[in-house]
């Protein structure tokens, strides 16, 4: 009696991009077969199907030697210039590894890495904006546009006059300004 068979999923929905499921597109495999319900082993069960179920459940155990780690995996997966700018990570991590344990200190390392790119990300972008500005020099970069300060009834200098009173004063990108 073949006791691991196989159904067929219908949660599989095609989409604008084709057929899609849980599974990738491959069949997924019962390998419980019927029995894996308490009610289905209590009442009808063979000795032959106690024997798989035990085989079953003893081969879910991983050995002591699980996960095993093939360090050329490693080179294989991961080209010459990643593996350099990694390295700095790989350093830190191997540091704080036997002080908190291996995963906690690859969750530091991912926090840690993807902190240090965020603030060089923001450091950068603030470094272009302030000194790359779209003016009457360049015709590239930022152009930066600042609002005029309110002025309301109560205020001193109200009414405030504009800046701009003149038609040079329009469209000037900050030549007027500029100590050329």
């Amino acid at each position: 009696m073949n006791v691991i068979r196989r159904f067929y999923s219908s949660k599989s929905v095609d989409t604008p991009s084709g057929q899609s499921s849980e599974t990738g597109g491959v069949l997924p495999i019962d390998l419980e077969g019927r029995h894996r319900f308490v009610r289905q082993r209590l009442t009808n069960m063979t000795d032959e199907e106690r024997a798989f179920r035990r085989k079953f459940l003893h081969d879910q155990h991983l050995s002591p030697d699980e996960p095993v780690v093939v360090p050329e995996i490693y080179y294989e997966l991961n080209n010459p210039i990643r593996r350099a700018f990694r390295v700095p990570m790989n350093i830190f991590q191997d540091i704080l590894t036997p002080r908190i344990g291996e995963r906690a200190a690859f969750n530091v390392r991912f926090l840690t890495s993807k902190l240090l790119m965020g603030i060089s990300i923001v450091y950068i972008g603030a470094y272009y904006v302030l000194y790359n500005t779209n003016n009457w020099e360049r015709k590239s970069g930022w152009r930066i546009h600042e609002s005029r300060s309110q002025c309301v009834p109560g205020d001193p200098g109200f009414p405030k006059v504009s800046d701009r009173t003149l038609p040079k004063h329009y469209a000037d990108r900050g030549f007027s300004s500029s100590p050329i």
